[in-house]
């Protein structure tokens, strides 16, 4: 069974440790030299996601790491910059059986690597001899943690030109997990998608593999699929707010904005936003939260939805005559909210009932936005999953802007006749989509 609900929102903290554990640092692999033919292969890669909102609680990515390679289903995470999978070092708190961890091979990334300093930013890593190993700890808002030594494999990728590159990344391996929430996650670790310099993105655009851009489109029917580069960013439809550059650090922030509902402004203003598919909810600081609440009860007097206190799955859920099967049931009770940015001429986060609403087990509709400062945020707003269902959200770090537009997450954007004669035909053949969105090819297989 699933967890109910996941509160992993970003990673607040990234420090060395001196840990117990070490690896031998003999017969380390050389670091890859750098290759005028890497930089030829600039492109695309885009992956299918699993999961959903509720009662999952989060969307997952299956990615090969080695070589051969081996399958790991990773968290998505535009919180945080570390990637990181269960290991088998030994392993305290891993979840999965040992079969199914990464297995280490004399290929630590040592304390002299550059990767090691940027994962510490801004605090610096001392390091006792250029050979030492490279430990890390991430903390997330959740009071969950893994704690291991970073390390460099292969992660065996397709690109939308049709080429195959297995570029050596670095990477976390936890051999010390804690977990929070009701029950224990059935992925293996986290892909960190933040902007930081040690994102997994960030290392494939100094490699030349892609340009320095993630995006991701949550489907509300569960999947949807992830992207970095430039190749699948909408050429039209999209909203763009500059990213704000404060204390958040590395986190995809922007802002601020002004809560509107049902199409007024409502005086709650400059709010600053951390967009993290980590946080399967929506947080508001306590006064923007309470000022919606008080918005949305008003609002519903007289509607035939009487409070359900009864109903755990999320702090705030109402009950009707009887059970809800979906959100579309209830939509015409609850106004639309937006967030106004004011930053930027005309632009708006529109969030739709569907956006912020789930419907439990019980058959009751519940507030899938909820109050930050009753679990640490303090003044932080993290617009999370919910809010990002059935859109497309880029994250477009050479830029340093966030971008966001209507989407059907159940196919790629911009998946016409012309994207499939630029596209490679075996790269579109392997998503699936091959006869449904390119025609021609399935045409000229006949």
């Amino acid at each position: 069974m699933g967890r109910q609900w996941r509160l992993t929102l970003t990673a607040f903290l990234v420090l060395g440790l001196s840990a117990t554990f070490c690896f031998s640092a003999t017969n380390q692999p050389q670091a890859n030299k750098k290759s005028t033919q890497l930089h030829s292969f600039g492109s695309s890669a885009v992956f299918p996601l699993q999961g959903n909102v509720y009662p999952l609680g989060y969307y997952s990515v299956s990615l090969s790491i080695g070589n051969p390679g081996k399958r790991f289903d990773l968290d998505i995470d535009t919180g945080s910059d570390l990637t990181w999978v269960q290991c088998d070092a030994p392993c305290t708190g891993c979840t999965k059986p040992r079969e199914h961890l990464y297995k280490p091979k004399n290929n630590l990334v040592q304390c002299e690597d550059p990767l090691c300093s940027a994962f510490h930013l801004p605090a610096s890593y001392p390091c006792n001899t250029p050979s030492d190993q490279c430990d890390y700890e991430v903390e997330y808002a959740d009071q969950g943690s893994s704690l291991g030594v970073l390390v460099k494999d292969y992660f065996p990728l397709k690109f939308t030109n049709g080429s195959q590159l297995g570029p050596r990344l670095a990477f976390g391996c936890g051999y010390d997990q804690k977990h929070s929430g009701l029950s224990m996650p059935s992925t293996t670790g986290v892909l960190g998608l933040g902007s930081g310099q040690a994102s997994i993105v960030s290392q494939l655009s100094r490699l030349g593999l892609t340009r320095n851009i993630v995006g991701h489109c949550l489907s509300g029917q569960g999947g949807g699929y992830l992207f970095f580069g430039n190749d699948l960013v909408p050429s039209s439809g999209v909203m763009w707010s500059p990213m704000s550059h404060n204390s958040l650090e590395n986190h995809y922030s922007s802002g601020p904005a002004e809560l509107v509902f049902n199409g007024k402004p409502t005086g709650v203003k400059s709010l600053n936003l951390v967009f993290d598919s980590g946080s399967s909810y929506t947080y508001f600081n306590s006064k923007a939260y309470e000022a919606l609440v008080k918005l949305l009860r008003n609002d519903l007097k007289g509607k035939p939805l009487k409070d359900a206190p009864d109903d755990k799955s999320l702090p705030i859920c109402w009950k009707g005559s009887k059970p809800f099967k979906s959100v579309r049931d209830v939509q015409n009770y609850f106004k639309p909210l937006a967030l106004s940015f004011t930053n930027a001429k005309n632009v708006q986060l529109q969030i739709s009932p569907e956006a912020y609403l789930i419907v439990s087990h019980h058959g009751n509709v519940c507030l899938g936005i909820l109050n930050g400062s009753e679990v640490g945020l303090g003044s932080m707003n993290v617009i999370g999953d919910i809010t990002l269902l059935d859109k497309v959200l880029i994250y477009d770090n050479e830029n340093q802007r966030i971008g966001w537009g209507p989407a059907n997450c159940n196919r790629l954007p911009n998946v016409d006749r012309e994207y499939c004669e630029g596209v490679s035909r075996h790269f579109v053949a392997s998503l699936g989509i091959l006869e449904e969105h390119c025609p021609a090819f399935a045409s000229d297989d006949q």
